[in-house]
């Protein structure tokens, strides 16, 4: 049976109505942002976001180009529909100048751009120009990709990770400046199975720093400077029990830090920090290219404590530069948690651009071995033949 040429019409059209939007783009001047740089643009981008987590496919929330956003604190709340969202930002998005002037969503105003329960996400293309706290959250999310990002001044952490699992960062820009405090450029927390690639990172603090439940984490072609370098901890504090394990950095570049690959835990804490290797790390006046601590304290008084936060398998293969100080290895252990199962293979530090012989300071290591030539000379570590 033929039906009318009307009636086939009609089909298609409610065919195409009923469709879910495949890749529809959802533009935030389309729910009534301005885009001039003082208007508060923050419903509008509320208003875009609750289409975008109904919608099915692979849709794009759009920031467009040649605009600038102004934004208070919000928070990108899931569980969506897609497991396959974009967030594009071609124009700049900015806070309010003055801590004062915020107004929060929900009273959440430890952040000022949070990601909550949102798999699947890509974030790409943006600049921010920041003025306080938290930059970047993404929390309780899995598979999340961020890309192409830039991030200037701001006075906290940039990009936060937290209870996640699957993320995939690259080609991200931080700019802070190398006297603010806390600024850390990329922070994991409670977060697994994560790349870090070809990332430049200049902050007042850490590059990129692991704290408690970080594991599987793969870090490569890292350029940071200045700043604190690339910190696992602190961890232990108040006694908790804390771990970060298996984490791998290959091809970081750390320019006149004050440190390069730091392990950093308390007194009295339990837990651990194991399985890592550090290899091809290129050191230009750090202070200290390679430094393990495990009496780490960020005030004048610290008491002993018999327990420590356990340090183990941790592998320096192939770091060569110049240390700022004349001591470029310091490892410090607990004499009664002592680190264990120290391998370093082909270290060249030398002391400041002059050349000079760098020294090592080395204490209570069991099952230290080097292969290869390692200078400085690391008394705690026994010549081993065959690696």
């Amino acid at each position: 049976m033929a039906f009318p040429r009307s009636t086939c019409l009609l089909l298609l059209l409610a065919s195409f109505l009923l469709t879910p939007l495949e890749g529809h783009t959802f533009n935030v001047i389309d729910y009534g942002a301005i885009g001039n740089g003082r208007t508060d643009d923050s419903e509008a981008f509320m208003k875009a976001w609750s289409d975008v987590c109904k919608a099915s496919g692979s849709p794009t929330f759009l920031v467009p180009g040649d605009r600038r956003f102004l934004i208070n604190p919000v928070v990108f709340e899931g569980r969506c529909s897609s497991k396959k969202i974009k967030f594009k930002v071609d124009g700049t998005i900015t806070a309010p100048s003055e801590p004062s002037k915020w107004k929060c969503i929900n009273k959440q105003c430890d952040s000022w751009i949070s990601f909550k329960h949102v798999d699947g996400l890509v974030i790409s293309d943006c600049m921010y120009s920041l003025t306080n706290l938290q930059a970047l959250v993404v929390a309780r999310s899995n598979n999340v990709q961020l890309q192409d990002l830039s991030f200037k001044d701001n006075p906290h952490m940039h990009v936060v990770f937290h209870h996640c699992d699957g993320v995939k960062i690259s080609h991200i820009s931080i700019d802070a400046p190398e006297d603010s405090p806390n600024t850390d450029g990329i922070h994991l927390k409670e977060t697994a199975s994560v790349t870090i690639k070809h990332c430049t990172i200049g902050t007042g603090d850490d590059c990129i720093s692991l704290v408690d439940g970080s594991t599987h984490i793969d870090m490569r072609y890292i350029k940071c400077g200045p700043g604190h370098g690339i910190s696992i901890g602190s961890l232990g504090k108040f006694g908790l029990s804390e771990t970060v394990e298996y984490i791998h950095v290959k091809e970081a570049q750390f320019t006149g830090t004050t440190n390069g690959i730091r392990i950093k835990t308390w007194q009295g804490g339990r837990g651990h920090a194991r399985n890592m290797i550090f290899e091809k790390i290129r050191s230009s006046d750090s202070e200290y290219p390679i430094i393990i601590d495990q009496f780490y304290c960020d005030h004048t008084e610290c008491h002993d404590k018999p327990n420590a936060v356990e340090i183990r398998n941790i592998s320096y293969i192939d770091v060569k530069g110049t240390s700022k100080k004349e001591t470029a290895v310091k490892i410090a252990c607990s004499d009664t948690v002592p680190c264990r199962d120290i391998f370093m293979q082909n270290i060249n530090l030398i002391y400041d651009q002059s050349g000079k012989q760098a020294s090592a300071y080395c204490k209570n290591v069991v099952n230290g071995y080097y292969h290869g030539v390692v200078r400085p000379n690391i008394s705690c570590l026994q010549n081993d033949k065959h690696p």
